[in-house]
């Protein structure tokens, strides 16, 4: 899931001391494989026609059917749809016959998250992009090593998808990751950036890299399905109150989405409940983003564990 505001947990009682180790937690090598396994499934039977609804709960039922929990609603985002496209309540969205495709899967197991996408080209045509953000991953981890500046694995992703003829988006990156916290800091620019951050053994990151044939950025749009709990503890009344607690029980730090919210009472109005803790900031929106000019864009990513030699790619 791509970062462009660092997700603070405000839930502290779910924090472990971390310890750096030079070796992945064993929960977080099963994430990692979850992760894999399901992005590689729900890539296999992508179509034209298929309904986005119909993947995104059939990718998080297999991750909950594998023995992990999802770390964010399964996102499919295609064309100019670059991130954070998942199906709402009732959505009839299918994908059409040019699509190119982007499916970004987060596991988590015990807290331990991966994250990974791919991208897979239904008309054909556009083959290039996803080769592009491929080789930019790939270049990109053989550099995430302790002492690495981060600026340099961007200048590197950057100079790859630039000889594909395409542009990075400047304005996603990857991100570090912590127990329980998708998005913890650090970031990994997807373009030359002058940072102090570097790579750091006993360290986690999402490496993402996105390419576009447009201006190379991305905007907010109206459309907003995935949410995370803020820390604000000032009562609410009736309905509301009652969502925002079973929301700060149910999913704690991790972004959740309007579909999985059941009730057993058809007179509440979860879309209008949502709104409500919007508008008053107990919860957070992700905005789906859209390239510029709707230009077509894809997305590569695998979450890489760093040790003192060379990186452990958790998502392989």
């Amino acid at each position: 899931m791509a970062s462009k505001e660092y997700l603070k947990c405000p839930f502290s009682s779910l924090f472990v001391v971390r310890k750096m180790s030079p070796r992945p937690n064993p929960s977080h090598i099963k994430a990692g494989k979850i992760a894999a396994r399901v992005r590689d499934e729900i890539c296999e039977v992508l179509k034209p026609g298929t309904k986005i609804y119909s993947l995104c709960t059939m990718a998080e039922k297999k991750i909950i059917d594998y023995g992990g929990q999802p770390a964010f609603p399964c996102t499919i985002s295609y064309n100019h749809f670059t991130a954070h496209y998942t199906s709402p309540i009732g959505d009839p969205m299918v994908l059409p016959d040019d699509a190119m495709v982007k499916v970004d899967v987060g596991v988590h197991v015990e807290g331990y998250i991966a994250d990974t996408a791919r991208t897979i080209d239904l008309s054909g045509d556009l083959e290039g992009f996803a080769i592009a953000t491929d080789d930019a991953l790939h270049e990109a981890i053989q550099m995430m090593r302790p002492g690495t500046n981060l600026g340099d694995v961007g200048k590197t992703i950057e100079s790859i998808i630039k000889t594909y003829g395409l542009k990075p988006i400047k304005n996603l990156s990857g991100h570090n990751i912590e127990r329980y916290r998708l998005h913890a800091g650090k970031t990994v620019p997807n373009v030359k950036t002058r940072t102090g951050d570097v790579v750091e053994v006993g360290e986690c990151y999402a490496v993402e890299p996105y390419a576009t044939n447009g201006t190379g950025s991305v905007i907010d749009s109206d459309l907003v399905y995935i949410f995370s709990n803020i820390p604000k503890d000032d009562p609410l009344t009736g309905s509301t109150e009652k969502l925002r607690l079973h929301l700060r029980k149910k999913y704690g730090p991790f972004p959740f989405t309007s579909r999985w919210i059941g009730t057993t009472t058809k007179d509440i109005d979860i879309v209008k409940e949502l709104s409500v803790l919007l508008k008053h900031q107990y919860i957070k929106g992700y905005p789906v983003q859209l390239t510029k000019k709707r230009r077509p864009s894809s997305q590569s990513e695998h979450t890489v564990f760093i040790t003192e030699q060379d990186p452990i790619v958790l998502t392989r």
